[in-house]
């Protein structure tokens, strides 16, 4: 039997749609591989306590390398400097191809929450571990994402450290924006700061879904202006979600009717 990260592999890499994407695919396995490896002795030379190193460096030359396997340009509107203060990064969430866009940019001092499944996948488990990411339990699991949010929370508080995570909580592959979950919001009302949301616009055409056969093309990332959250409160939870997926579905139903990087600014502000 194979074991479950093999298991893992198969099903990510299930109908590459043709010999090329396949081959780009194989070739991303063994690139991670190596890095992971690359990382763990580096890891092992700085007593795994350079976790700036390995995310800001390590991981985000690996993700540039993997894009550039699969020929990805990724356009960023507006290209501009990320801020240095803690900040919570959201984003949707359709494709495989979006952990390494995020990750290819280099966000400063930020960390991720990435579903516990990674962690079976032998490569990324790896590298995700030493980048100090957040494995969240299944939703399923209520309890144990409670102590996971509630952990993330002290260690930022403590660190300073920014943070990205899909409000979707997994990869929504029908085109649509699916429903928020409520762990950023009640991370960023409990830490009061800002929330910078990101579009991340994949062709279909070069789409991969939930595999990692993408085919070359552009990606294009539309960076929203900051969302103040010092004034949020927790009593206002469900509304502070709502408004901000009334958000994304306006600025995914502006980049569809042709308005470009030009979309953000067309859509009402999230007040708290």
């Amino acid at each position: 039997m194979m074991p479950p990260e093999a298991q893992a592999w198969a099903a990510l890499l299930r109908r590459p749609g043709s010999w090329g994407a396949g081959t780009r695919a194989l070739a991303t396995l063994a690139l991670m591989s190596v890095g992971a490896v690359v990382m763990l002795v580096v890891g092992a030379g700085t007593l795994f306590c350079a976790r700036r190193l390995y995310r800001e460096v390590l991981a985000r030359g690996l993700a540039r390398a993997i894009l550039g396997i699969w020929r990805i340009r990724v356009v960023v509107h507006p290209d501009r400097s990320w801020p240095e203060s803690q900040t919570i990064y959201i984003s949707n969430h359709t494709s495989t191809i979006d952990l390494f866009v995020l990750v290819a940019l280099g966000l400063p001092r930020t960390r991720f929450f990435l579903s516990g499944f990674v962690r079976k996948l032998l490569p990324l488990g790896v590298i995700s571990t030493l980048m100090g990411t957040f494995h969240t339990p299944l939703q399923a699991d209520r309890a144990a994402r409670v102590r996971c949010f509630q952990a993330a929370e002290r260690r930022l508080r403590r660190t300073g450290d920014s943070v990205y995570l899909s409000p979707e909580g997994e990869r929504v592959t029908t085109g649509a924006i699916g429903p928020f979950n409520k762990g950023a919001f009640h991370l960023a009302t409990s830490l009061g700061v800002p929330i910078v949301p990101l579009y991340i616009a994949v062709p279909r055409e070069i789409d991969p879904g939930k595999g990692y056969a993408a085919r070359p093309g552009t990606v294009h990332l539309y960076v929203g202006p900051p969302i103040p959250t010092a004034g949020w409160r927790l009593e206002d939870l469900e509304r502070n979600r709502q408004s901000v997926r009334d958000l994304y579905v306006a600025v995914q139903a502006g980049l569809r009717a042709g308005r470009g990087s030009d979309a953000w600014s067309r859509v009402a502000p999230v007040r708290g």
